[in-house]
């Protein structure tokens, strides 16, 4: 009997540890929501204009609100027909913050969309916003933890 609490002892003390080790090697930074996007034949340059207009603006004043904890752009030559060409990351500080509904927050955001749109009719909004979707094609979204190495030594 004694024998098989130790042997339960050291296994939850086995389990506890690879936590422990594996943060050993990393302290946990922001995560990131990346959308990838095709921009459409010949609409390249038009597209990149609507996101310097829109998106820069919006993601801007979410993150002087606090909304989000930073944003990026990155753009690539696709690799074949299927490949994206432009991606948009935006960081927040925890998964909760990137997956969770958040009424607060949306409203937040809507309130953003409405000033930076200069209406707060959702229907014009999605009007307005609805050319994107001839620019472009939605690849897909990914989410990943951003993780800042700790130094060995």
């Amino acid at each position: 009997m004694k024998l098989k609490r130790i042997g339960l002892a050291a296994a939850v003390l086995a389990c506890m540890s690879v936590p422990a080790v594996a943060q050993e090697h990393w302290s946990e930074g922001p995560v990131w929501e990346c959308s990838a996007y095709r921009s459409n034949p010949g609409m390249y340059d038009t597209y990149m204009e609507y996101v310097r207009k829109h998106a820069v603006a919006i993601n801007a004043e979410a993150k002087k609100q606090g909304l989000i904890v930073d944003y990026k752009t990155f753009v690539k030559p696709p690799a074949d027909p299927g490949d994206w060409d432009f991606m948009s990351c935006t960081a927040y500080e925890s998964f909760a913050r990137a997956l969770d509904h958040n009424q607060g927050d949306e409203e937040k955001f809507d309130a953003i969309a409405a000033k930076h749109g200069a209406t707060a009719d959702k229907d014009k909004q999605q009007e307005q916003s609805s050319k994107r979707l001839d620019m472009r094609k939605f690849i897909g979204v990914t989410y990943m933890r951003e993780v800042n190495l700790r130094p060995i030594g």
